[in-house]
């Protein structure tokens, strides 16, 4: 399993030709405490940098964008119950989607985590 990040602040773990899709600690530490997440509809198709869920928290509305293409196989509903979770388990419980992959080389313009440190240091 390999996670990558982006330079938006979204974190892609890739298991085969899936990607499960949150965002980091950092950008939960600046939307501050969120209230409501909405995520993409199962079966739709997304490009690479295309608006596919959105955060809000009481200091304002961001949206997460895919970081690569491809179809979502499903959404963690837990987090419509429970918005929270992106701020007490951003790198885990709180996943929004999972993607089947539809292009890998994609993956080449993603950071590591070392690199992604450096971003957001």
């Amino acid at each position: 399993m390999t996670t990558l990040y982006t330079t938006d602040h979204e974190w892609l773990r890739i298991e085969g030709d899936v990607a499960t899709i949150g965002v980091t600690d950092y950008a939960q530490s600046q939307l501050g405490d969120v209230v409501f997440v909405e995520l993409p509809k199962v079966g739709r198709s997304l490009k690479k940098a295309e608006a596919a869920a959105v955060v809000e928290s009481v200091k304002a509305a961001s949206d997460v964008y895919a970081p690569i293409s491809g179809e979502v196989l499903e959404v963690n509903d837990a987090l419509a119950a429970e918005p929270a979770l992106v701020n007490s388990d951003a790198g885990g419980k709180a996943w929004f989607f999972k993607l089947k992959i539809s292009d890998k080389s994609e993956l080449g313009g993603l950071m590591d985590e070392a690199a992604y440190a450096k971003h957001t240091a």
